[in-house]
């Protein structure tokens, strides 16, 4: 996931399409290529309207919110509007008009200089720039403002978008999905054809819930959460894949489900679905990620304050982290065990502070089969 700022704030990127939706109002069954069309008849742009019914959710917050804005109107006019602070990122190329390179110089930005969620606002051929520029390491999430809302990334309103950033402002618990970024063809829509494409995937939140493996009274049973995961793992394992298992009864329990034996106070290695390593030493798994092939390291919270790395596990090490990947990082945590945090960051001392701070910010947790939630991670206590 991107990354958070020392202060803790939640990093949101926001990108409007002003003139999303233009041509829904002028019966011109889209806005590519047909928005000066529907502005010399007399359309007046809904865009920023929509984004502002989002943006009310998070007055309260903004105090939590380090915000990154596209300039102008595709962002920093409303925001300061609004009384929000923004960081504003890169410029229009051919101002004060907007396009869809604007979209995608300002999307790609954004990710590079790190967002916990890039918001923006548009139909599906803004969708279509953000795919263009993005992959699913970065959260996104679409406010409806087009007329052709086919894609997957789209919040179901501008209201429903608001309360579900604010759910991961507030570190409430938030399930990450795939989405699909589909478009329709304009000309042969005009036309009365349906004929949609599908572009890619991205990765969105929604509101996460207890919906498996429950028993009385809604609790989940730990053992069964644990079968699952260690299925959906199994399945992943393949000639060139490598897991490092830090240690914990949580990491201990996935080994068992697999029928293997690991250590509780150890780090070990599992490949090709066999231990190959227990309780490694810092240097046998440097030597083993010098191998190459494609490695993640999984691990869960150590110790009475949630700590995932610098404590009992300094044998993943800054060089490891870094040589693994920090999106190859994943943290085990079942639904019941993220709802004790109450709020509370996941924390992170691995010695190294500029890691520490690159892996602040929004981490995906694996907390079921094939179930990814998201919660944020800091290096200090909040």
């Amino acid at each position: 996931m991107a990354n958070s700022t020392p202060n803790t704030h939640f990093r949101l990127g926001l990108i409007i399409n002003p003139l999303a939706g233009l041509g829904g109002r002028a019966a011109l069954k889209g806005s590519d290529g047909v928005a000066d069309d529907a502005l010399a008849m007399g359309v007046e742009p809904q865009a920023h309207n929509r984004v502002r019914q989002t943006l009310e959710h998070l007055l309260p917050l903004r105090e939590r919110l380090q915000i990154l804005s596209a300039p102008g109107p595709m962002g920093a006019d409303l925001l300061a509007d609004m009384g929000f602070d923004a960081q504003v990122v890169g410029k229009l190329a051919n101002p004060p008009h907007t396009s869809a390179d604007d979209t995608e110089t300002i999307a790609r930005q954004m990710h590079q200089q790190g967002v916990d969620l890039l918001l923006f606002a548009g139909g599906d051929g803004t969708a279509r720039n953000i795919c263009n520029q993005l992959d699913s390491t970065q959260l996104v999430l679409g406010i409806p403002a087009g007329v052709k809302i086919h894609s997957g990334v789209y919040a179901v309103n501008p209201r429903a978008a608001g309360e579900l950033v604010a759910l991961l402002v507030q570190g409430e618990l938030v399930r990450l999905r795939e989405a699909d970024v589909r478009d329709i063809d304009e000309q042969a829509f005009r036309n009365g054809q349906v004929r949609t494409r599908h572009y890619g995937e991205l990765a969105v939140p929604e509101e996460g819930r207890f919906v498996q493996q429950v028993k009385q009274g809604g609790r989940e049973v730990e053992t069964l959460v644990l079968d699952d995961i260690a299925a959906g793992l199994q399945e992943e394992q393949d000639d060139n894949t490598g897991w490092i298992l830090g240690p914990g009864s949580t990491t201990l329990g996935l080994l068992e489900a697999m029928g293997l034996e690991g250590t509780l106070l150890g780090v070990d290695v599992l490949k090709n679905g066999e231990l190959t390593l227990r309780d490694a030493t810092e240097q046998q798994l440097w030597e083993q990620v010098e191998q190459g092939g494609d490695w993640s390291i999984l691990v869960t919270a150590i110790g009475g304050q949630g700590h995932i790395l610098g404590r009992g596990n300094q044998q993943l090490s800054p060089r490891i982290i870094r040589a693994v990947g920090l999106d190859n990082l994943l943290v085990v945590a079942t639904k019941t065990k993220l709802r004790s945090l109450a709020g509370r960051p996941f924390l992170v001392d691995t010695g190294d502070s500029q890691l520490d701070t690159d892996l602040s910010g929004l981490r995906r947790v694996l907390s079921g089969y094939r179930e990814e939630m998201l919660y944020p991670v800091s290096w200090k206590a909040e």
